[in-house]
C-alpha cells in the first residue's frame, strides 16, 4: 500500500476502516500526535485499555514491541499498540531483520502505529529508513506530515481562534506568521497566549502586537530591512533588542547572512528574466516562501554588484567572530552595520 495523504487518512478513520500498521512522521508534530489521538478516540477501547492500549516508549526493542502487537486482545474485537519515536537508524541488522518480520504478520485484531512527534529524520537519505518505510507501506500506510504553506497557517490559526472564541482576520493570522514564523507548536502557543489575553471577540492589530513573541528570524528581517533602507536608528534599536533578549551575536549573525543570500538569490533570478519565486526551485523554501517575499521587498533598491559586497562583508565578520575572543563580537556586528548601512546609501539600483 502507497503513502497516503492526510486527507485519506483522516477520511479511513471517520469510516473506522483501520490498517494494520501506520507510520506516521515528517516536520509538523503537532499534527502527528493529534492524529495519533483521534485514532485512539475512534477504536474507542473502553474495554480494559491497560490490556487493549499499549503505549510504548522510544527505548522499546523489537521484541517488546512485537510481544505487544502479537498479543490477542481481550474482551475486544481489536487493540492498538503505539511506538513513538523508535530510532530505526539505531537498530542492527537483527532487530531489522525481526522487525520486518513483525510488519509481515501483524494480526487484524492489533493496529500498529508509529508515529514520531519529536524525531526528526529523512528516510531519502538512510537505507533503514526506507527499507522499514517499504516494509509498513506493504502491509499499512504511511502518512509525510509537511510543513505547511503559509496560506495553509493562516487559514488554521483562523480555526483554531474561533474554537477558542475569537474572531482573527486572515490578514492578522499573517501578521502572526511573520512574526512567530512556520513552526505550527510555537504558532498553537502564540495564539492559545494571544486568545487567553484577549478573553473572546475579535483580535485586533494592538493586541497581536503587545502578546505575540517574535522570534530571532522575523526579527533579523526586519534588522535586514532597516539596514537596506539605510535606517540607522532602527538597525541599532534592533540590535540592542536582540543582544537583550539573550541572542548571541553569531546567531544574529547567521540569521542576517540568510536573509541577504535570499535577496542576492532574488536579485539573481530577476535579472535572469525568472520572477521572485525562482529560488524556490533550489532552495530551502518550503513552507518558508515569506522569506522570498521579504527578500523580494527589501532588495529591490539594491543591485547585484551591491549585494556581493554586502556578502563578502557578512563572511569577513563571520570569520572574525570565529576567530577572536567573544567579547568583540557585538563590536564587530555594529562594525558590520555601520558598512551595510553605507552600501546601503551608494549602492542603490540606477
Amino acid at each position: 500500500m502507497p503513502e497516503i495523504t492526510e486527507a485519506q487518512l483522516r477520511e479511513r478513520f471517520s469510516k473506522e476502516d483501520f490498517a494494520g500498521t501506520y507510520f506516521l512522521y515528517g516536520e509538523e508534530k503537532v499534527l502527528i500526535k493529534r492524529e495519533v489521538q483521534r485514532l485512539l478516540k475512534k477504536m474507542n477501547i473502553t474495554a480494559f485499555p491497560e490490556f487493549n492500549q499499549n503505549e510504548l516508549p522510544h527505548t522499546a526493542t523489537v521484541d517488546q514491541i512485537a510481544d505487544a502487537a502479537l498479543a490477542l486482545p481481550f474482551f475486544a474485537e481489536q487493540k492498538c499498540v503505539t511506538v513513538r519515536d523508535l530510532d530505526v537508524e539505531a537498530l542492527d541488522s537483527g532487530a531489522l531483520k525481526k522487525m520486518d518480520e513483525l510488519l509481515e504478520s501483524v494480526p487484524e485484531t492489533t493496529v500498529l502505529v508509529f508515529y514520531y512527534p519529536t524525531l526528526d529524520f529523512d528516510p531519502k537519505k538512510n537505507a533503514k529508513w526506507r527499507g522499514v518505510l517499504r516494509s509498513v507501506e506493504k502491509n499499512g500506510f504511511s502518512v509525510c506530515y509537511s510543513r505547511r504553506s503559509d496560506s495553509d497557517l493562516e487559514k488554521y490559526l483562523c480555526r483554531q481562534a474561533e474554537k477558542m472564541g475569537c474572531t482573527l482576520s486572515r490578514r492578522l493570522a499573517g501578521k502572526i506568521v511573520r512574526d512567530t514564523g512556520n513552526d505550527l507548536n510555537t504558532l498553537q502557543n502564540e495564539l492559545q497566549k494571544l486568545c487567553a489575553f484577549v478573553g473572546g471577540g475579535e483580535i485586533t492589530d494592538e493586541q497581536v502586537d503587545k502578546i505575540v513573541t517574535k522570534n530571532l528570524e522575523t526579527t533579523v528581517f526586519l534588522l535586514s530591512n532597516a539596514l537596506v533602507r539605510g535606517n540607522y536608528e532602527k538597525a541599532y534599536g534592533l540590535l540592542d533588542l536582540l543582544l537583550q533578549q539573550g541572542e548571541k551575536p553569531i546567531s544574529i549573525l547567521s540569521v542576517l547572512s540568510n536573509a541577504y543570500i535570499d535577496m542576492y538569490r532574488v536579485r539573481a533570478a530577476v535579472e535572469s528574466g525568472r520572477n521572485t519565486t525562482a529560488p524556490m526551485e533550489y532552495g530551502d523554501y518550503k513552507g518558508r516562501d515569506f522569506r522570498l517575499r521579504s527578500a523580494a521587498n527589501d532588495m529591490r533598491d539594491l543591485s547585484l554588484e551591491t549585494l556581493r559586497e554586502c556578502l563578502d562583508l557578512l563572511l569577513d565578520a563571520d570569520l572574525t567572530m570565529k576567530l577572536s575572543a567573544q567579547s568583540v563580537d557585538r563590536i564587530t556586528l555594529e562594525t558590520l552595520f555601520a558598512k551595510l548601512l553605507l552600501l546601503s546609501h551608494r549602492g542603490s539600483v540606477a
